[in-house]
């Protein structure tokens, strides 16, 4: 257990805190989708999804692994651009309900 403990530093607890964030994904998905009542993955899904890769990315090039690293830069172009897709959708849907340009703090916005 002492040796076990010898081990532990600034980049394994990053890498655990990299772990925690990617797996916690999956929870954040499950949830909405029991809410919803069927299967889907919501916004906060791909953030979460990036954000873990991102640490996870960085753990694995201190670490020197290149199957590590390969696997986390598909992921993370691939969380990238889910989330352009997200934002390309919302400003398809600004537009079509007349709700562009608007600042969502306007007086004139339907957010306020």
């Amino acid at each position: 257990m002492i040796n076990l403990l010898a081990h532990i530093n600034f980049w394994v607890i990053l890498g655990f805190v990299g772990q925690f964030l990617f797996g916690s994904r999956f929870f954040i998905q499950w949830i909405a989708s029991e809410k919803r009542g069927e299967s889907i993955i919501p916004e906060v899904f791909w953030y979460i999804s990036m954000g873990g890769s991102a640490i996870l990315l960085t753990y694995a090039i201190y670490r020197r692994d290149p199957v590590f690293i390969m696997g986390q830069c598909t992921g993370l172009f691939i969380y990238i651009r889910n989330i352009m897709l997200v934002y390309k959708k919302k400003r398809l849907l600004a537009t079509a309900t007349g709700e562009e340009g608007l600042d969502k703090y306007s007086a004139n916005s339907k957010t306020f």
